[in-house]
């Protein structure tokens, strides 16, 4: 069953997480359609991890006197307070409904959470992440490392080819979207260190952790120029 928003200027996601002891959690992740940007919950008080210099990530060219807050850890705020007790083994019943279906089964929470926190990195105001924007608008949960190579090799070109369309410079090599990925291993890391002092459980700092290990097949794959998926594409005369 799709999922109604009564603002037709949002998108919303909404995860669902049945657990077997019974216990049910929802976590609604709304974004703005004109900026595909997250659109952050109302919280009363930023905690100190939150903070743009607290574990800043190494490749951050932002400024506390421009911006106090990092971009991404405040918007992981709510779902550190919702989430942060949680172990990373738990299984869960997971449903999620996007805005043109339902998709459900059966997982750990660090494979949820890692889910969450792809979909709100990929759309929080941090320099290295907007990249990911495109795929974040239509996101897919779980997605697996095939699927996520496959994604996201294909942002990249079709990116390409808008560039070529406007008559600005564009590439077909792969090189950008390594580059765009080597500055997400330094963010994913420096992320799971903030976590790590806002949290009493391992879910959410596993969760970050399997978003690091799916980042770095992604950059594998790429430098082997995308041969696993090769195979696919005979029908083209692809060799």
């Amino acid at each position: 069953m799709a999922l109604e928003v009564s603002d037709e200027s949002q998108l919303q996601f909404l995860y669902k997480l049945a657990f077997v002891d019974g216990k049910k959690l929802e976590f609604p992740i709304n974004i703005d359609k004109a900026s595909n940007r997250f659109i952050p919950q109302q919280h009363e008080a930023v905690p100190v991890w939150a903070a743009l210099e607290y574990h800043q990530c190494s490749n951050c060219p932002l400024k506390k006197t421009d911006v106090p807050l990092c971009p991404v850890a405040a918007n992981l705020v709510p779902l550190i307070d919702l989430c942060g007790a949680m172990t990373s083994y738990q299984t869960v019943q997971l449903e999620v409904v996007t805005p043109e279906r339902s998709i459900s089964g059966e997982t750990s929470v660090q494979r949820v959470l890692s889910s969450i926190l792809g979909l709100i990195i990929a759309t929080s105001p941090c320099p290295h992440t907007e990249y990911l924007k495109p795929m974040a608008r239509f996101h897919l949960p779980l997605a697996s490392e095939d699927e996520t190579i496959y994604r996201t090799s294909s942002m990249f070109l079709l990116a390409q080819y808008f560039l070529y369309k406007d008559g600005k410079t564009y590439s077909l090599d792969l090189d950008g979207l390594t580059n765009i990925y080597k500055e997400l291993k330094t963010i994913n890391r420096a992320l799971a260190g903030r976590l790590r002092s806002a949290i009493t459980e391992d879910g959410a700092v596993n969760g970050i952790i399997l978003l690091d290990l799916l980042s770095q097949s992604v950059s594998c794959s790429i430098e082997d120029g995308m041969e696993e998926l090769r195979y696919l594409f005979k029908r083209y005369g692809v060799n």
